[in-house]
């Protein structure tokens, strides 16, 4: 009996030991797998805050190891592409500025010496929307030579409506089309006052071009930002195109499709976005961030950063 219980206790001895054995085993080599996993989030860290080029030492564990050299090669796909979009943004900026520098003048000529009121008009809505034209090609080139884009302002919305109700509404009158506003924000959003113009410009042009019946376009709070939203009664994106509108170069009507893809660019630079809430009828929404009603703008922004974007003065 006692020889029984001794080999019981021994069993039981020689259990706990192995079993102790096996914890210092596993807590080892979960330490030794834990510390390279470790870096390689740290390293696909670095690559989401913008570094190109990651820093991590092979950890001797083959498939952590194949994944950083991974990670290594989608970094590099990154930095060339990035380099080749800013190197475009910036040559095209330059080659952009001259020939509407020299639109800018023929149309002031035109302005100027012309008796005719209407062509006097539609020249100063021409020289507006160049103005802000040759505004965009300067903030792309800025965001070219920076990684931040930067500059955005408080820009309240009812002069921006404003001043795109003066651009368009005789275009939309000619066509038997009606263009409609309403701003139930009632705050100032946080954006470059050209891009904002630019990307609205941007989606009233593609309305009266492919739309039907009224658009409109209508602000409204969404939590702590901005939901601006513009829609007409026409058919809408064919369901096949709905993925393909904002690619550069896309276009059904013989355009030059970079239209809403610049203006979905100038959105996420301004900290926002542009999407397709909806194809049919179609509606574009545009999200930015707000300045809060609780905040005195002109004590918290320095002075001037509230901007009146309205209609250019007329000169006669």
């Amino acid at each position: 009996m006692i020889t029984m219980l001794m080999a019981g206790g021994l069993g039981v001895a020689v259990v706990m030991v192995s079993f102790g054995a096996g914890v210092v085993v596993a807590l080892k080599q979960s330490r030794k797998l834990s510390a390279p996993l470790i870096y390689l989030a740290a390293a696909a860290e670095q690559v989401g805050s913008g570094q190109t080029r990651p820093q991590m030492e092979k950890s001797g564990i083959e498939e952590i190891d194949l994944v950083y050299e991974e990670l290594v090669r989608t970094a590099d796909r990154m930095a060339g592409r990035i380099s080749a979009e800013r190197q475009f943004s910036a040559d095209a900026s330059h080659q952009l500025r001259s020939p509407l520098a020299a639109l800018s003048m023929r149309l002031e000529e035109i302005e100027y010496l012309s008796n005719d009121e209407d062509v006097r008009e539609e020249a100063a809505n021409c020289l507006e929307q160049v103005e802000r034209l040759a505004g965009v090609v300067n903030d792309l080139l800025a965001v070219s030579r920076s990684e931040n884009a930067g500059g955005n302002e408080a820009v309240p919305l009812g002069p921006v409506f404003e001043q795109q109700r003066e651009e368009w509404q005789r275009s939309y009158e000619t066509v038997g089309r009606e263009l409609t506003f309403e701003d139930n924000a009632g705050v100032a959003v946080l954006s470059r006052p050209g891009s904002l113009s630019q990307i609205i410009a941007t989606l009233i042009e593609n309305s009266l071009r492919y739309g039907e019946g009224t658009t409109s376009v209508v602000a409204s709070k969404s939590g702590r930002g901005v939901m601006i939203h513009v829609t007409d009664g026409g058919p809408g994106v064919a369901p096949e195109n709905v993925d393909s509108i904002f690619t550069k170069g896309f276009s059904t009507g013989g355009s030059t499709g970079i239209g809403l893809p610049l203006a979905k660019n100038l959105a996420e630079a301004d900290g926002g976005r542009l999407e397709l809430s909806k194809a049919s009828p179609p509606t574009f929404a545009l999200a930015l961030n707000a300045v809060p009603q609780s905040l005195n703008p002109s004590k918290i922004l320095p002075a001037g950063s509230i901007i009146s974007v309205g209609a250019r003065r007329r000169r006669r």
